[in-house]
This record gives structure tokens, sequence and C-alpha cells, in this order.
């Protein structure tokens, strides 16, 4: 599929899911890690399931859940570098995919509303 949120987030979480993997094995973290897998995977699977939504306020309903799965993707990202878990550099690239996200859900969340009041 040729779409850009469905790309971008399905590409975050295949970075989640490797990140999670460095976490889990290098750095023996377990708890926080395993929140951000379910909440960075849930982004993409939201966007997905929008794809194929039944009404716009399906839709709208959908990406809606799938921004507040990317906000709590931040809180988790910003917890594991405030602990150490993370490197500036290694916090600072996938913050700023998420943050990417957030912006492109907040955009098409607002242009959907928009186009169908």
């Amino acid at each position: 599929m040729d779409n850009a949120i469905l790309n971008k987030s399905k590409a975050f979480a295949i970075r989640i899911i490797r990140l999670y993997q460095y976490l889990k094995d290098e750095k023996k973290e377990f708890v926080l890690s395993k929140q951000l897998l379910r909440s960075g995977t849930s982004i993409g699977a939201n966007c997905r399931e929008a794809y194929r939504a039944q009404s716009p306020a399906d839709f709208t309903a959908k990406l809606g859940i799938a921004l507040k799965e990317a906000e709590e993707s931040a809180y988790w990202l910003e917890l594991l570098a405030e602990t150490n878990y993370l490197t500036k550099d290694q916090f600072g690239s996938i913050y700023a995919d998420n943050e990417e996200l957030i912006k492109l859900l907040v955009s098409i969340i607002k242009t959907t509303k928009l186009h169908n009041s």
C-alpha cells in the first residue's frame, strides 16, 4: 500500500520491535520496554484498521486511538531515556519518528473532521 501513515506507522512498529529486543536482551529491561512494544505497535494496527473503516466517524475514531497510542509511546520513550536505558542518540532518533507520526495523525484527523462536518 502506498499510504504515508500506513507506511510510516509500520516502519515505526518495526523499529519498536527491534528496540524492544535490544532492551530485553542487552539491557535486561522488561517492564517499560513491554509497555512500549504494546503502544508502539498498536499505532500501525489502528491505522491499518482505519484504512478499512466503515464510516468517516469510524475512520476518525481509529486514528484517534492511534494518536493516543503514539502519545503513550512518547511517554515510555521519555522514561527509558530519563532512566538511562536509551542514549541521547537512540532516544532522539526514534522519538523524532514518533513525533512525526503524531503530527501526521493530528493533521489527518483534523482534515477528516473538517471535510465531514
